[in-house]
């Protein structure tokens, strides 16, 4: 009797442990984060990425800044896209003091919208991945605008990786 008490742990010990064992090496197989062409391995995007002076994207960024709400929606439904451009505000990085204030201001008028398009870039594996292959944190993303079907273009306040 005390050993068949002792079976049911036994079985739940050795299958937590092998659960344990596996579950990382699945995660990795599943999602190759490794090798720089992640977000294209992943979402079958072509990611690129353009270098901009703040105060000659200035406009579009606003303009981008000031549609905040209704590209949460289109950020939380966007499964595929054929291209992401990542714009590098490069003056407007932490780095260098951050965004010029017209800038800052706009963001700081749509703080919360800015915030939760952030976090919705966060869930979204296709724009998370793309921004993270190009080491861009959500934090750093000023605004994104859907030009055409299939293109995205994401304003950061960040230099692109060396």
């Amino acid at each position: 009797m005390a050993n068949a008490r002792r079976s049911p742990r036994w079985s739940f010990v050795v299958a937590a442990a092998l659960f344990a064992v596996a579950a990382p090496h699945a995660a990795s197989a599943a999602q190759p984060l490794g090798n720089g062409n992640a977000a294209a391995a992943i979402v079958d995007s072509n990611v690129r990425e353009e270098v901009a002076l703040s105060r000659t994207e200035a406009g579009k960024v606003i303009t981008a800044i000031d549609r905040t709400r209704d590209n949460i929606g289109t950020v939380r439904k966007t499964t595929k896209l054929d291209t992401v451009d990542i714009v590098f505000l490069t003056d407007a990085a932490r780095s260098e003091g951050g965004p010029p204030p017209a800038i800052e201001n706009k963001v700081k008028q749509h703080q919360e919208d800015v915030a939760e398009l952030r976090q919705e870039i966060e869930a979204n594996a296709l724009l998370f991945n793309a921004i993270d292959s190009r080491r861009v944190q959500a934090e750093d993303v000023l605004a994104v605008e859907f030009d055409d079907p299939g293109k995205v273009v994401i304003y950061a306040a960040a230099k692109p990786p060396k």
